[in-house]
């Protein structure tokens, strides 16, 4: 299937790994120029090196920049003005007692997970309406409907995303931009592969053995039962960013292995 992507340029944040490189790496191969980012230059670098190797030829840079603040997103500013496809991939999140969560961590969270692709999105949306044609998504969770209890604050910043993407897509009506959210499971990230790393060694047992435990204890809702390979929830924002989806806007898209049970 041809996505009509050829030509279109992208900056992805977060970009360096897990779902955010996918994502890059899918766009890259529909003929879309790539701008990857992440907080280090030496990280970002290995990235732009690692998807030129997979794709020789992609038209591919990278910007480091610490999207915590705003003098991060001032650094990507100018780049947000001329790209067609707004990726807000960058995300963090820590496991942590309620009662032990401090305003700090709450800000913390919210500043990266949110604000981050609120002040490029505030960049991007204008000049995309301009152009006359633009993709903006927000890389949330199913937490953000699915609210955990050992994250709260990031079940909080996920819910936020799908929020803001709704009601940034009421004020493209009309035109042929669209904001949507994706919200992906339990994905198989570098974090996710070192917890289940670790928890093999701790209990003598092989990953996969942990990976089935962890899907029929802590989350056996999931119809899919094993994590989700990044380049699985890359196919869906890769749809999203094309024209031939522009009758989906507004929307929370679903990549969660059929965790949430709710039918809307």
């Amino acid at each position: 299937m041809d996505l009509q992507l050829l030509g279109k340029h992208a900056l992805v944040t977060g970009s360096t790994a897990g779902i955010g490189f996918a994502t890059a790496q899918r766009l890259a191969a529909e003929g879309v120029a790539v701008t990857l980012n992440g907080r280090s230059t030496a990280g970002v670098d290995a990235a732009v090196q690692r998807l030129r190797a997979l794709l020789p030829g992609a038209r591919v840079d990278g910007i480091a920049a610490d999207l915590a603040g705003p003098d991060g997103a001032a650094l990507l500013a100018e780049r947000c003005e001329h790209v067609d496809i707004l990726v807000n991939n960058l995300g963090i999140y820590e496991p942590k007692p309620f009662q032990e969560i401090s305003d700090a961590d709450w800000l913390r969270l919210f500043d990266v997970n949110v604000m981050s692709g609120v002040r490029l999105s505030r960049v991007a949306f204008p000049a995309m309406k301009r152009r006359g044609f633009g993709r903006i998504i927000f890389v949330s969770s199913e937490s953000g409907l699915n609210p955990p209890p050992e994250m709260i604050h990031y079940g909080m910043t996920k819910a936020a995303q799908l929020s803001i993407a709704r009601a940034l897509a009421e004020a493209s009506k009309g035109s042929a931009v669209t904001v949507n959210a994706v919200l992906p499971g339990p994905t198989r990230t570098e974090g996710s592969r070192a917890f289940t790393e670790l928890l093999a060694r701790e209990q003598g047992i092989d990953e996969a053995q942990v990976e089935r435990n962890y899907f029929a204890e802590e989350r056996p809702a999931s119809l899919l039962g094993r994590f989700i390979d990044p380049a699985e929830v890359a196919a869906t924002i890769t749809y999203l960013c094309s024209p031939l989806a522009a009758a989906t806007n507004g929307s929370s898209v679903r990549v969660d292995g059929g965790i949430v049970r709710s039918i809307v």
